[in-house]
């Protein structure tokens, strides 16, 4: 616990690995787990397939559970 999945545009390498260690270090300091604890996948999801495959699939059918959604703010 926490397992974090994040999906997006492809971007290098040192990008992606910068995001995930930041988030790393966000879990540690607010959720006060283990490093041992969290887990961080990282899938690069092209342009083009974006809508088809995340947005229709995954995104509008747990509106309900975003925080963020669209840019705004839900809570």
């Amino acid at each position: 616990m926490p397992y974090i999945r994040i999906k997006a545009y492809p971007k290098d390498d040192k990008t992606k690995q910068k995001v995930v260690d930041e988030i790393n270090e966000i879990f540690k300091k607010y959720w006060g787990c283990p490093e041992s604890a969290i887990s961080i996948s990282m899938e690069s999801i092209d342009p083009s397939c974006w809508d088809k495959d995340v947005r229709e699939k995954e995104i509008l059918p747990n509106q309900d559970k975003m925080m963020i959604f669209d840019g705004k703010k839900k809570y």
